[in-house]
């Protein structure tokens, strides 16, 4: 039998899609959130070589920026898992970047499938290098789906900040254009959300760090807001 997302965090998640429907100013006070549960994101902690650790201060910056422009009460830290720890099944939200290589051994592969199907959300950010490898590993989670453009109107891309145009090119790589690429379940629901020639990690980032614009930071921390929205609200 396939494991399923805890019953608390399906309460939380539809406390969430009410909460989203608030969103009708910039500012929040800081009572929104006091009262509520924090939910915990966490990092991917893989094999095959890959640096699933980069970008070390992008998830606390994007988690600060969420408390601060949005009603959704996350925890203020990232906590890393393995796909094969008990633990995987308690976080709506999984992030996953690096550079290099990404092997995801069968118990991997079998237990991301699981959580995926059971009501979890995988975001996949390349950081350069990272194409060729996961999208090798994804299409062994889900051998009969596969990665699709997700289109401008979608709700990603629309959830508490408009983007007309689709995902935001934050970091110059190969000259591509950016694509927000998805795995669906059967009911539409995207699972997988891959950011692909965008970088939105090095946008969240402080902004020393990659030396990026205060409007590329901007749409980097409000196009992750709008993914981790979807997330906890789907």
């Amino acid at each position: 039998m396939a494991l399923t997302l805890t019953s608390s965090f399906r309460v939380r998640w539809f406390t969430f899609l009410v909460i989203s429907l608030l969103f009708f100013s910039e500012a929040v006070p800081a009572w929104a959130q006091s009262d509520e549960p924090s939910v915990v994101i966490a990092r991917v902690k893989y094999g095959g070589g890959g640096d699933w650790y980069s970008d070390e201060q992008s998830l606390p910056e994007l988690l600060s920026f969420v408390r601060e422009n949005t009603l959704l009460s996350v925890a203020p830290e990232a906590e890393t898992v393995e796909l094969t720890s008990n633990n995987l099944f308690a976080y709506p939200y999984l992030y996953l970047t690096g550079h290099g290589n990404v092997s995801l051994s069968p118990s991997e592969v079998e237990r991301l499938r699981q959580y995926l199907e059971g009501g979890g959300f995988l975001h996949v950010d390349d950081n350069y290098g990272l194409d060729e490898h996961i999208r090798r590993e994804l299409k062994k989670v889900f051998p009969n789906r596969e990665l699709e453009e997700i289109p401008f109107d979608h709700p990603i891309y629309n959830m508490r900040y408009r983007f007309p145009d689709g995902l935001p090119k934050i970091h110059e790589h190969d000259g591509k254009a950016p694509q927000g690429l998805g795995i669906r379940d059967d009911a539409g629901r995207i699972m997988v959300f891959y950011s692909y020639e965008s970088d939105l990690g090095d946008g969240w980032e402080p902004a020393s760090v990659h030396n990026n614009s205060p409007e590329k930071r901007q749409a980097a921390l409000r196009m992750g807001a709008n993914i981790l929205t979807y997330a906890m609200t789907h």
